[in-house]
């Protein structure tokens, strides 16, 4: 069974609700895969109150210039590091609180069945982790990590807020809106004064154990799920457009396997023209409903 969740629609794009058509498409789909993979994307965290960049008229990107910072800029500058882990460390609060929503529910539950071959998500969140998925790749890491740039050591997130606070006492700035990767509008002026730990151990440079944009995954990580990807025999993608090469290349995989795909996604993605399926439906509405 499910717990049903409330969804927080604010950052959901408005869709109808889903067609019967669709369910039995679906659960026809589902119930003719023995090892299915499943990919997800920011569209499966919306209904857990996480915005998403590309969703037409709700994502970051339609509602803001405010864009995701990049891997040279980070690695390159210590006032782009401030700023980042200035907004991070007020936004951390709120964004490590979110919890997954009814379709990472379901998506555990076909895991357990034996349904669920593998999962991948390009989100960094942990709601899959929450959730209790065990088959499972973060293809972009998750923000709930952080390590040394220079000698690799891995510390979790919430123990760097800790260090936050205690080099910044008296330091405080009020959030207005959180990212899909945690982080907050702030202002350069609210970020000058405030101070970014270095590592403990050798005293590198810290980074969230995440894919910044311009960044690639590692080789041995995409080898790995091209290996999951070939044990399968279906692909679902939830909650994806898949503008993004690095999961979009699955797709291609899967493709050229020959590989029947379904696409659960509120408007297009790059795969819709060859995808077996497509629906046009919120993810925690539509996977409940598939036995």
């Amino acid at each position: 069974s499910v717990s049903r969740t409330s969804p927080n629609l604010a950052f959901v794009p408005d869709c109808l609700p889903p067609d019967p058509m669709e369910v039995e498409e679906l659960q026809h789909f589902v119930s003719n895969s023995k090892r299915l993979f499943v990919m997800t994307g920011a569209g499966i965290s919306t209904e857990s109150g996480i915005p998403d960049y590309r969703s037409e008229g709700v994502g970051l990107y339609a509602r803001t210039d405010r864009r995701p910072i990049q891997h040279a800029e980070f690695v390159r500058s210590a006032s782009a590091r401030q700023r980042y882990w200035a907004r991070n460390f007020v936004g951390w609060p709120q964004f490590s609180s979110h919890q997954p929503n009814t379709a990472h529910l379901v998506l555990r539950n076909w895991e357990q069945l034996g349904k669920l071959h593998w999962l991948v998500t390009q989100n960094v969140d942990a709601l899959h982790t929450k959730a209790g998925n065990q088959r499972m790749t973060e293809l972009h890491g998750c923000i709930h990590r952080v390590f040394c740039l220079a000698c690799g050591d891995q510390i979790l997130r919430s123990e760097l807020q800790e260090h936050f606070e205690a080099l910044n006492p008296t330091w405080k700035a009020e959030a207005f809106g959180v990212a899909p990767d945690g982080d907050v509008f702030l202002t350069d002026d609210q970020v000058r004064n405030f101070q970014v730990p270095a590592c403990r151990k050798c005293g590198g440079i810290l980074k969230p154990d995440v894919t910044f944009f311009g960044d690639t995954v590692s080789r041995e990580k995409v080898d790995f799920v091209h290996q999951r990807l070939a044990e399968s025999d279906s692909m679902l993608v939830a909650g994806s457009s898949m503008q993004v090469y690095s999961g979009y290349r699955f797709a291609l995989a899967a493709r050229e396997k020959k590989l029947p795909i379904a696409v659960l996604n509120i408007g297009p993605t790059r795969l819709d023209h060859f995808a077996s399926l497509k629906l046009h439906s919120r993810c925690g509405e539509l996977l409940p409903l598939i036995v």
